[in-house]
């Protein structure tokens, strides 16, 4: 019986083994990196500080303040015990919340809130240089390497009448306490300065 049941284990894993080569079986999805290896690129003045605009942003410390006193509050109301761990709270509070671990690459941490990537989507297919200057001189779109430019309805999965920050009142109003472009021409001077 024992032996019967290790053939029928190894006769799965052969087969797995051979759709995984055949590219039936997906790879891990475009994976979620972390805003620290956005920083990278993305901390420069120079370049629009893009880092520290976010850094200095209520959604870099979403994950810390579940565990507010006002936070604490809201969801002893809502039956919830503990904010950090509640899914209805964390897919608000947390870049990627409820996806599957292959999405997260090692450099990602969660207390670090609603991350770059919650906007943009997971960086693994557009974070290097090289992709980015591609996307930037328009050789390719964004969307092919998951890279997402964030609309009204991308906001509004958590800034909406359910959630507890509430609705966006006046869209364009609203979107500039967190826009963080890169400044005309500072790209190509930098991609200048390294030639």
């Amino acid at each position: 019986m024992k032996r019967l049941t290790l053939v029928g284990v190894l006769a799965a894993l052969g087969v797995a083994g051979i759709a995984f080569a055949a590219g039936e079986i997906a790879a891990p999805a475009n994976q979620y990196l972390g805003a620290a290896k956005c920083k990278t690129c993305h901390n420069s003045a120079k370049k629009g500080a893009q880092y520290k605009v976010w850094t200095d942003s209520k959604h870099a410390h979403a994950f810390l303040d579940l565990a507010s006193p006002k936070a604490l509050e809201i969801a002893t109301k809502a039956g919830i015990k503990d904010p950090q761990k509640a899914p209805e709270c964390l897919q608000c509070h947390v870049t990627g919340s409820g996806e599957p671990k292959d999405h997260f690459a090692a450099t990602f941490s969660d207390s670090l809130g609603v991350q770059c990537e919650s906007c943009h989507g997971a960086g693994s297919n557009y974070y290097k240089s090289a992709t980015m200057k591609e996307i930037r001189s328009h050789k390719s779109e964004p969307a092919k390497y998951g890279l997402n430019m964030p609309t009204k309805q991308t906001c509004a999965k958590c800034h909406n009448e359910k959630a507890t920050g509430g609705k966006f009142i006046d869209w364009p109003a609203d979107s500039t306490k967190i826009a963080h472009p890169i400044p005309p021409g500072a790209e190509s001077a930098a991609d200048a300065a390294k030639e």
